[in-house]
């Protein structure tokens, strides 16, 4: 059985494991997460660089 109680919290898990490196200043960010949120049709999942502030987003559509 999965440690993971939604497959929403599997999806972050694996942004979570994927390259920590941010994308606009090269800051490699170990202990990132991901944050999520949801409005009902989309949810979507944002990474915020802590030293640049770029942000990473990326979005499910639930149809």
């Amino acid at each position: 059985m999965s440690t993971y109680r939604s497959p929403f919290e599997q999806l972050k898990a694996k942004f979570e494991k994927s390259d920590p490196k941010c994308p606009s200043c090269g800051y490699v960010d170990t202990d990132g997460s991901w944050r999520v949120q949801t409005t009902g049709s989309r949810v979507t999942y944002q990474f915020v660089c802590p030293t640049c502030d770029a942000i990473e987003t990326r979005e499910m559509r639930l149809d």
